[in-house]
């Protein structure tokens, strides 16, 4: 990412979002940016492996999980296979687990926090819908930019 998320909010103001959630930031790549695709799901990562294991072709994926941080959605496993596949990011409203390993990965993650307790695998959930958390909308095809300072989502319409 080129640019700062501070700079870009200061040129573009209101006409971006900014997510106010303290998220925590893991993996090798403490800024990135892309093109979001979302998935909603609760306590299980079945849909978020699928969507993972496609080409992301640099995008970022959006996870909300609903805040809960009762299981992880992601591991270390998973997280591979978005570098395998792509992926510049995974932003999860939500909990990870494998935090030490997700380091070591050249991936933006973005979660509230870690839990050692995998999910469930039950394929429940939605894949590419438009998702509302921290009250920011995260559109797919929107733009997020994300650094150490937060992240910032493009308006769509």
């Amino acid at each position: 990412m080129a640019v700062s998320t501070a700079d870009l909010y200061d040129e573009l103001e209101e006409s971006i979002q900014s997510l106010p959630l303290q998220l925590r930031s893991f993996g090798r790549r403490r800024a990135f940016d892309g093109k979001i695709r979302t998935v909603r799901c609760h306590e299980d990562n079945a849909l978020l492996k699928s969507v993972l294991s496609t080409p992301g072709e640099g995008a970022v994926l959006v996870v909300d999980g609903g805040g809960s941080l009762n299981r992880a959605l992601m591991g270390d496993v998973i997280a591979a296979l978005a570098v395998e596949n792509g992926w510049t990011g995974v932003v999860i409203n939500g909990a990870i687990r494998d935090s030490v390993a997700i380091d070591g990965l050249d991936l933006g993650v973005k979660a509230l926090g870690t839990n050692p307790r995998k999910s469930t695998k039950l394929s429940t959930g939605e894949a590419d819908v438009t998702l509302s958390f921290g009250g920011v909308d995260f559109a797919v095809g929107a733009h997020l930019y994300s650094d150490e300072d937060g992240i910032l989502v493009e308006r769509l319409s």
